[in-house]
């Protein structure tokens, strides 16, 4: 029962887009068309889970050990610039196509505020590995949700008749803010 509260809330309660606001640039900047976006939702999800069990594992078996939990922040930002220079490779080879329309923004996964703060997260609540994973993953699913609604309704608006002036980022801002107005209407549930 405690992973199905885990997972609703990382998914739609505490969505970490759009309740928590981190990750917001990528989430902006990628949403123009849903391949681009479930590609990039992928990738998140992947960087996330490896980067929460290393630096997991780094903080209980290195950083605590040796008395300089202080350097939390630092380790776990090498351990996701790394872990984002292994998917650019891996995508790279596999998939040009989502390498090429993911562009700048893959490399920003490392400074990514959401992938950092899930791993923060993870050591501020206490969670034990397992308890970890299922919070990131259920994390990086509602950043993918929020992600590819966000670009469905951004292709959706670019087939629409929008006045002049709030053509472009103006109207995705406006659409950004009702969005998390709809999945503010989970809070409370969990």
């Amino acid at each position: 029962m405690e992973y199905i509260l885990i997972i609703v809330a990382g998914i739609f309660v505490n969505n970490i887009v759009l309740a928590q606001f981190l990750g917001i640039c990528p989430f902006l900047g990628v949403s123009k068309k849903v391949e681009t976006s479930v590609g990039m939702a992928g990738a998140v999800l992947f960087v996330m889970t490896l980067a929460t069990i290393a630096t997991w594992l780094i903080q209980i078996y290195v950083l605590n050990p040796l008395g300089v939990p202080f350097l939390q922040t630092i380790a776990f930002i090498l351990v996701i610039a790394a872990l984002v220079q292994m998917v650019e490779i891996i995508l790279k080879k596999v998939s040009p196509a989502l390498y090429q329309a993911l562009g700048i923004f893959l490399p920003l996964i490392t400074t990514n505020c959401a992938v950092l703060g899930v791993a923060v997260l993870v050591m501020q609540k206490d969670y034990d590995l397992a308890q970890g994973v299922v919070y990131t993953v259920a994390n990086a699913l509602g950043f993918g949700l929020a992600l590819i609604i966000f670009a469905g309704l951004r292709e959706q608006l670019s087939l629409a008749n929008v006045p002049k002036g709030m053509k472009g980022m103006p109207i995705a801002l406006v659409t950004a803010a009702i969005l998390a107005l709809a999945f503010m209407g989970f809070s409370g549930m969990v």
